[in-house]
């Protein structure tokens, strides 16, 4: 019998889900149907209990509802603990229902295999302090950084992320000891406004909602270290005001299309137990954004 994922969300038509889930279905030769799911903005839990009642076997979850399936959860991997947020929900043999977040773990796969940026032993500037850049924290510091700072127009949301993760710097994404067996982590944590930096980094991460508005975040050329690298992750079309911001000041620069990627690669495995191929995929809706 075919087994039955959506992905839920509210605005949800431009959500590029489906097309990137039943392509790793054919790749990998796994029998799902996969569609998108417009829900009320107060009706996420009634759908997702009707949708396993009616033996769906997992969800992806957007905006504005990771919040609620982090509260509909049976149960939560670690890095969905640590994210406060689930966008990943799975219907276990048990019939509970297992939520994660794959957000950070998809932006570091980017990074690493797609970009092949290398994250260890690098400062690393994670602009904004929100939901995106909670779900980025774990598998960061599980990647052993120098420096992971944190700038966040209000400085006390940077500050109170710096205190909630500064224990996880031994830890990968999914809170267990990270691939070289070290205790050693992150090198170190620290916050600030974006009125302040710590001298110039290695790689600048905006999480900050800036791009989704059109709009640039108010940083100083000088956080742009020599060959550093600048990744968005909002992606579309044209390069975001951030990477043409990035750019200009001589850093190698990318967007977020390879995290979505890879964020549902991960929820794939999650579900079917088979790590589908990233880069063609990838490829695939690169080239179609190209042609918009």
């Amino acid at each position: 019998m075919t087994d039955h994922y959506a992905v839920v969300g509210n605005p949800i038509a431009h959500s590029l889900s489906p097309r990137i889930h039943r392509a790793f279905a054919a790749q990998t030769g796994e029998d799902i149907r996969y569609e998108k799911q417009l829900v009320e903005k107060d009706g996420f839990a009634e759908f997702a209990r009707n949708f396993f009642t009616a033996s769906g076997r997992g969800l992806n979850v957007t905006v504005p509802f990771k919040l609620d399936a982090c509260e509909f959860a049976d149960e939560l991997t670690e890095r969905a603990r640590a994210a406060g947020a689930v966008n990943t929900l799975a219907k276990q043999d048990d019939g509970s229902v297992l939520g994660d977040n794959t957000d950070g773990a998809g932006l570091v796969a980017d990074i690493l295999h797609n970009l092949h940026w290398p994250i260890r032993g690098k400062k690393v500037l994670l602009v904004g302090a929100g939901g995106a850049a909670r779900g980025a924290m774990l598998p960061l510091l599980g990647e052993e950084p120098a420096l992971v700072h944190i700038a966040n127009r209000t400085m006390q949301k940077a500050e109170q992320l710096v205190a909630e993760f500064a224990g996880h710097g031994s830890l990968n994404g999914r809170g267990a000891q990270n691939s070289r067996g070290s205790q050693n982590g992150c090198g170190a944590l620290s916050a600030g406004g974006l009125e302040f930096f710590p001298g110039g980094f290695d790689l600048v991460i905006n999480a900050s909602s800036a791009s989704l508005g059109g709009e640039l975040p108010p940083l100083p050329p000088e956080i742009i270290g020599p060959g550093c690298k600048a990744y968005d992750m909002v992606y579309g079309a044209e390069p975001t005001p951030f990477m043409r911001w990035a750019r200009d000041c001589g850093a190698e620069v990318a967007d977020g299309l390879g995290m979505l990627v890879g964020q549902a690669a991960e929820s794939f495995a999650l579900w079917r137990g088979v790590m589908p191929q990233v880069a063609p995929v990838l490829a695939q809706l690169r080239t179609e954004l190209q042609k918009k």
